[in-house]
């Protein structure tokens, strides 16, 4: 095994709880009506014992509590896991090596005990929300079919009434794609400037999506052709992610050749019981057909370099390696993506092994399209 081939691991996603309050119609999580919770005493330590005694460790690790909402669980809860992470790498951090920490969070539970938390913390704070009430709340709901906007929006004012940055992520369906007026004139009035928009995706117990088909790609590039005009006329004040990182690629001469979601080790998933698993954290804890769990085993019983060792691994890592291969030989856009997103080519060609889906083309071809021609466009005017 070449261990640099792999890592360094760069982020570590972490589900603090399988449980959500809310039951959103995209959700691709088999479990968040549980409540299962990770054990920071007894898997904390050894999950970071198992990074750092790893090869596959790096100067930055942004640990990132995610996958059932975080909230859900007492501030006390991320008090401690910072005090355990302090001592678990202080020594680590002395010698320079950067550990920060991130909650993805529905922003409906936050108040100024959380804000309290986030900041005595240093909890880098990310919200989800699909913008106005009505294209938000078509999806976005509690169990009982009571939209969540009105709770979501509470919560990421008092995030600015406190001062707190935030970034974005808004998932877009079919509800959103005529109106990407409003969608720019919600993010800019509301104060949140950093956005990342994730299409509907088929994955997980999501079987399908609103956002498919040639017409609803046509869509959305007139949606993000319109989304820039608007951003344009006020100066750009809502940075779009899919935007920003295309731009960062062109002026630094850049190309990828691979990307983090493909790459062994660069993300580590591990879920509320231990089970950890590599590459695209949406295939964690997921049960398929082809490949069964995509788990490599439990932070208990194995480490990560045994967990390379098997069967389980070599195969998830052939198919892999052999579908960037494809994407390489088959695609114009393969170095603005580096070979696309595991979770996407299983729920669409039911195996690691392939190359283009429909969520390649709205994440990375359609954005980038739109981008040059604008920027060719600005460029003749």
């Amino acid at each position: 095994m070449n261990h640099s081939d792999y890592g360094p691991i760069g982020l570590l996603v972490i589900q603090s709880t399988s449980l959500c309050n809310l039951d959103c119609s995209y959700c691709y999580l088999p479990d968040r009506q549980r409540r299962n919770i990770f054990d920071l005493e007894q898997q904390l330590p050894l999950l970071l014992k198992r990074i750092y005694e790893s090869p596959f460790w790096g100067p930055h690790l942004s640990i990132l509590w995610h996958a059932g909402e975080p909230l859900t669980l007492p501030t006390h809860f991320y008090d401690r896991a910072t005090s355990l992470i302090h001592q678990q790498t202080s020594e680590l951090q002395n010698q320079g090596v950067v550990v920060e920490q991130h909650v993805q969070t529905n922003a409906t539970l936050i108040n100024d005990e959380w804000c309290d938390c986030f900041e005595r913390n240093d909890i880098v704070v990310g919200v989800s929300v699909d913008g106005p009430e009505d294209i938000h709340n078509s999806h976005r709901r509690f169990r009982n079919g009571k939209g969540s906007h009105g709770m979501t929006m509470r919560g990421i004012r008092k995030l600015r009434e406190r001062n707190i940055p935030i970034h974005a992520i808004s998932v877009l369906t079919a509800d959103a794609l005529d109106q990407p007026e409003r969608m720019y004139a919600f993010f800019r009035d509301e104060d949140i400037l950093h956005v990342g928009f994730n299409v509907e995706e088929q994955e997980g117990v999501n079987l399908s999506s609103s956002m498919q088909g040639e017409e609803k790609e046509q869509r959305y590039r007139a949606f993000l052709a319109k989304f820039w005009s608007c951003n344009q006329r006020d100066g750009f004040p809502v940075k779009v992610r899919e935007f920003e990182q295309v731009m960062g690629m062109i002026a630094g001469g850049q190309r990828l050749r691979q990307n983090e979601m493909n790459r062994p080790y660069s993300i580590l998933s591990v879920d509320a019981k231990g089970n950890f698993s590599t590459f695209d954290p949406e295939l964690l804890s997921v049960e398929t057909e082809r490949y069964g769990l995509f788990n490599l085993g439990n932070i208990r019983d194995l480490s990560l370099i045994e967990a390379t060792k098997s069967d389980v691994f070599q195969t998830l890592l052939n198919d892999m390696n052999s579908g960037m291969e494809r994407c390489k030989q088959e695609c114009d856009y393969y170095g603005f993506c580096g070979g696309g997103t595991g979770s996407n080519k299983y729920w669409e060609h039911g195996s690691l092994d392939a190359s283009e889906t429909c969520a390649c083309r709205f994440s990375s071809q359609i954005p980038v399209d739109v981008l040059l021609e604008k920027l060719e466009s600005a460029a003749g005017a």
